[in-house]
């Protein structure tokens, strides 16, 4: 894959903390998404997407539920 930004060919899966502003709250969620080495630039698939959203729709009903990344189970099932 190359990067629609900067034209880079090193694209790495990383875990970055992805941060969601929801009323006067900051949220942060971590991912593991494709990200350029080169820029910086993340890649967002739709699972991805799909978590983000419901994290953002639960932070507004004040409903989270916070699990642990440290169980591999757990990994990205946030919500």
């Amino acid at each position: 894959m190359k990067c629609v930004i900067c034209k880079g060919n090193d694209i790495v899966v990383k875990t970055v903390d992805e941060q969601i502003a929801v009323g006067d709250d900051i949220l942060l969620i971590r991912l593991d998404l494709p990200v350029c080495s080169q820029c910086g630039e993340r890649y967002y698939d739709r699972k991805a997407m799909q978590i983000i959203g419901e994290v953002r729709a639960k932070g507004k009903e004040r409903a989270l539920v916070v699990r642990s990344w440290k169980n591999p189970a757990d990994k990205g099932s946030l919500v």
